[in-house]
């Protein structure tokens, strides 16, 4: 990786952390199609640069969620019959639909992240937070197995997804963002393993990327993590000085663009 390369990884990495502290979003809108953009650029496995964009992004916001579950568990802000309940099948699906995504084409990937990335955008525009106006029927078991198949699919902590179905549940808010953390933990962690493990690129294509296991670029991970962690509580401490509701708009109209030149950058 050249200096410019590393420069540009640890910027990512502090503006993500920072994003995470103030907005209370998760990376993946910002790292995928940022991770995209540098590994075409960068010529590192081209072919791939999504999946690899994909499974780096689950593996970087392994801190994070961990630190957002960790801080919510010592807020008492945790429904464990909840958490308990979801994550087996959280796992299974995380896992699962790792098993898929190499055969999944690059087009389609950046296709269905953008237009899943649009929908997050205009709801995060419009502060529209979803309150259920009915109780929902499915099982948790069965939110579980959709929750960690679509998040690991665009590599998402799920809070976008847990957060809706667990108010629709009949649990208000606040405890409903906390258990949405600590499912988004083991989210990650299993994403990860599977984008690791499920992760097929050619032997020719890996020959100057030794740092590559799977989908999962370690020196991205490692650097982004890293400035990451230490940016999000400066996000954090400035979150009641700074014009959120404004800035919130910003960044949705942020993950729209990054999210089209993504998918120019693979089409073209």
């Amino acid at each position: 990786m050249t200096t410019e390369f590393i420069i540009q990884l640890a910027v990512l990495g502090m503006v993500v952390g920072f994003a995470a502290g103030l907005l209370g979003v998760g990376g993946g809108g910002i790292l995928v199609p940022m991770l995209t953009t540098m590994y075409l650029s960068a010529d590192i496995v081209p072919s791939h640069a999504v999946h690899l964009a994909l499974g780096t992004s689950m593996a970087s916001i392994i801190t994070t969620t961990f630190s957002s579950a960790f801080s919510h568990y010592k807020n008492h802000n945790l429904d464990w019959h909840y958490v308990k309940s979801m994550v087996p099948l959280i796992i299974v699906g995380a896992i699962s639909t790792s098993f898929l995504v190499p055969i999944i084409n690059t087009t389609a990937l950046a296709i269905f992240f953008s237009l899943f990335m649009l929908s997050i955008s205009l709801r995060l525009f419009f502060n529209k937070q979803q309150v259920p106006t009915q109780k929902s029927h499915i099982p948790p078991q069965v939110a579980g197995l959709g929750i960690g198949s679509i998040s690991t699919l665009v590599a998402i902590g799920g809070a976008v997804l847990s957060v809706p179905y667990l108010m629709s549940r009949g649990i208000e808010m606040r405890r409903a963002i906390g258990s949405s953390a600590a499912i988004g933990f083991p989210i990650a962690i299993s994403g990860t393993i599977g984008y690791a493990i499920n992760g097929h690129i050619n032997v020719e294509e890996l020959a100057n990327n030794q740092a590559i296991i799977g989908f999962v670029h370690i020196p991205s991970v490692i650097i982004i993590s890293i400035c990451g962690f230490i940016m999000a509580p400066l996000g954090v401490k400035l979150s009641t000085r700074l014009p959120v509701m404004v800035l919130k708009k910003i960044f949705s109209v942020l993950l729209v663009l990054l999210s089209v030149r993504m998918l120019l950058n693979v089409l073209l």
